[in-house]
């Protein structure tokens, strides 16, 4: 009976060797860009998170008038 169990637990520990080694195609997933978590946690449930979204807006309209007012400058 002791000679099952070993080889059970070798078996069991085989497969999750297996289980987690690397995918087929061996790529690793890219990692996510800081801007992509934020806007996870702003879809989210979390609390906060809708203040999340508010400061990527904000940013995202101040990325905006930068833009325009630099290309006020380089116009002839």
């Amino acid at each position: 009976m002791a000679g099952k169990s070993i080889l059970y637990a070798g078996l069991l520990s085989l497969l999750a060797a297996l289980a987690c080694g690397p995918d087929e195609q061996g790529e690793a997933e890219p990692e996510l860009t800081q801007r992509q978590r934020d806007s996870v946690i702003g879809g989210s449930s979390l609390p906060g998170a809708h203040g999340v979204t508010r400061a990527l807006g904000a940013a995202d309209s101040a990325a905006a008038r930068n833009s325009r007012l630099d290309s006020l400058g380089a116009e002839p």
